[in-house]
């Protein structure tokens, strides 16, 4: 039965279009675990590599230096780089994994698809981004540029957040805005880069995490 109050019945309205066009299942949650899984990752790249890629390469030379070393030393730093990637790979893996569950939770209480017309938008913007920001960041590693990856992947990833923020929840975008000036601030200071990646992907993943559970999960309210 319909109400007969203007003001709810246009907000029913807006719900029902706001349903139609954004993914709004997206959970919190899945921020949240992704910036822990992000710090974990960033410190078993800080204990595996003490001060080989990171403090050394201030000048951008250093691991360009390593690449054309000796075969000794170009061997010890495609295995540090190695593990690097690896790492990368696991914490995405595992952030994908935990965005899935938490998000299929959330989709199923409000029963909103969780492959729908709006979701399928939302990830084609994000990934798009993404996967040139890969790209870029292969080509980074092929040059021996592995000082600039934190500065590379977190702008790629902020840029994406934002092509995708039009069909999500709106904190997507600040976060992506976050994102990306984290990005351009650690390419002009590169040998603190992988505290701003630790920075990025772990404390501002779970900050605004934080602040989309609070707003739209543990209230009850609808985004």
């Amino acid at each position: 039965m319909m109400s007969n109050d203007p003001l709810n019945e246009l907000a029913h309205i807006r719900g029902l279009m706001d349903r139609s066009t954004r993914f709004l299942s997206l959970s919190g949650l899945s921020g949240v675990v992704a910036g822990a899984v992000a710090l974990v990752g960033a410190y078993a790249a800080r204990a595996h590599h003490k001060a080989l890629l990171w403090e050394e390469a201030a000048s951008g030379q250093a691991s360009s230096a390593l690449v054309n070393a000796d075969p000794a030393a170009q061997r010890v730093w495609w295995e540090h780089v190695s593990f690097l990637l690896v790492d990368g790979a696991t914490v995405l893996l595992l952030a994908l994994l935990g965005a899935f569950w938490f998000t299929w939770r959330r989709s199923r209480r409000m029963g909103q698809g969780l492959w729908d017309a709006s979701a399928r938008r939302m990830a084609i913007n994000l990934f798009v981004p993404l996967a040139f920001g890969g790209l870029f960041a292969l080509a980074l590693v092929f040059h021996g540029a592995v000082h600039l990856l934190p500065a590379a992947t977190l702008l790629f990833y902020g840029l994406g957040l934002l092509n995708a923020a039009k069909y999500t929840l709106d904190e997507i975008r600040w976060l992506g805005l976050s994102e990306a000036s984290l990005g351009v601030v650690a390419a002009f200071w590169a040998d603190a880069g992988l505290l701003f990646w630790a920075l990025g992907f772990g404390v501002l993943h779970i900050l605004y995490g934080g602040i989309m559970y609070m707003r739209h999960e543990r209230s009850g309210a609808q985004a």
